[in-house]
């Protein structure tokens, strides 16, 4: 039998616990401009774990759109 992953999700108040070095502030702001992938339910931003621990680790170059120069 075969484990799968589930994504977790993660709260922007969850998300700057696991994130030193970034308030709740700065997470929100790369939510909002677009900067942190995330999506939107309601009013909440929800971060996946893995996307952020790729942002911290290896920085959004493997994110960013392949159109996009630089």
């Amino acid at each position: 039998m075969s484990q799968t992953a589930s994504a977790r999700m993660l709260t922007i108040n969850e998300a700057a616990e696991r994130a030193p070095g970034l308030s709740k502030w700065r997470i929100r702001e790369m939510c909002v401009s677009g900067e942190l992938p995330h999506l939107k339910a309601g009013k909440k931003y929800l971060i996946n774990e893995q996307m952020l621990v790729g942002y911290l680790t290896k920085g959004m170059n493997e994110f960013a759109p392949a159109d996009k120069p630089g």
